[in-house]
């Protein structure tokens, strides 16, 4: 019959002295943290009888937060990825116990925004939101702010000097990387064209200007066109599509900067049995994906949500921890460029 394991066998297997383990047994003096978790570790690896009352006392001892976070539609995929990434890095984290509090936004209006932050500050240790850029906005993250409640804004950057951090890509290097792509796929010199979701979304307009500075400066041969907005909806990205290649039959390429982009992969496969134009989209999802290995899609400029999010997690956390710094500073993310042949 097998020996039953001791509190110094605990000990021994923690590195630690047996009165510490005794300690964190019967609570009568505080241990620390990160000793009370090598204790528990290593009483649940040599199966020690009493190792639940260790990991009660170290929940105990662990402070509860809530994390707040405002996204786009449910419906798309890779909001709704998003969602699980972020849920994954908060129950990953063993120094709180986290609870995200998750809303989705259904329309691109600054009044949703802005009552769904407000809402979620009432609830929640810290708040982060994919939102447009618009004044209402701001007034609601100085609010936060003037609580002790930090704002982080993701993906598209508002509430500029007042919310804590920016995460996310560094819009104006995608649009250049997008215009690298398209102008070195295209095989003649012709028109390009790019959407963007709307004037308030401000990372698409840094996209646009530096897609449009990289066609003037390294490419001159083409043109781009006016810019199409298409409100991030596959419809209105569909119709304008189609009728932008009608309009333009020798069109080389489109950059969607934004939503949408399934609308366009629609329209070209449509009119195009043979892929003729060099269309690059962000975010990889299932019809993405297709397109790349279709050949309607040349690149796909992926964020990389799991390194977003586990960032963004650490950082809500030092944020409600020490206070304000007083720096609302910019955390930039190397995108994923994803070509056909290695997705």
């Amino acid at each position: 019959m097998s020996r039953r394991p001791t509190i110094k066998d605990v000990a021994r297997e923690a590195g630690v002295s047996v009165t510490t383990v005794d300690r964190a047994l019967n609570g009568r003096v505080t241990v620390r943290e990160d000793t009370m978790r090598k204790i528990a570790a290593a009483a649940h690896r040599i199966g020690y009888h009493a190792r639940g009352l260790i990991e009660h006392r170290l929940d105990a001892a662990t402070p509860e937060m809530r994390l707040g976070f405002v996204l786009l539609k449910k419906s798309q995929e890779f909001y709704r990825n998003f969602a699980t990434e972020i849920e994954r890095a908060v129950m990953a984290r063993t120094d709180i116990r986290g609870t995200p509090v998750i809303r989705f936004a259904t329309s691109q209006s600054p009044d949703e925004f802005a009552d769904l932050l407000g809402e979620l500050g009432t609830r929640c240790s810290a708040v982060a939101g994919v939102a447009v850029n618009h004044h209402r906005l701001d007034a609601v993250v100085q609010d936060l702010k003037d609580r002790g409640i930090p704002a982080f804004s993701l993906l598209n950057d508002f509430a500029q000097g007042i919310r804590r951090n920016y995460l996310g890509l560094n819009n104006l290097k995608v649009g250049r990387q997008a215009a690298w792509m398209i102008t070195r796929t295209a095989n003649h010199p012709g028109p390009l064209a790019i959407f963007v979701g709307g004037n308030r979304w401000h990372g698409h307009d840094l996209r646009e200007v530096g897609f449009r500075s990289f066609v003037r400066e390294r490419a001159p041969q083409h043109t781009v066109l006016d810019t199409l907005v298409n409100l991030e909806t596959r419809q209105v990205t569909y119709e304008a599509t189609i009728d932008l290649v009608r309009r333009h039959p020798d069109l080389r390429g489109i950059y969607v900067a934004g939503g949408g982009m399934e609308g366009a992969i629609a329209a070209l496969r449509e009119v195009h049995p043979v892929p003729r134009v060099a269309l690059v989209v962000n975010e990889l999802t299932v019809e993405s994906r297709a397109a790349l290995l279709d050949g309607y899609a040349v690149m796909v400029i992926s964020t990389p949500l799991s390194e977003l999010c586990r960032d963004l997690v650490e950082l809500m956390i030092q944020a409600v921890r020490k206070g304000d710094d007083g720096i609302a500073a910019q955390h930039f993310l190397d995108p994923r460029l994803l070509l056909p042949e290695i997705v």
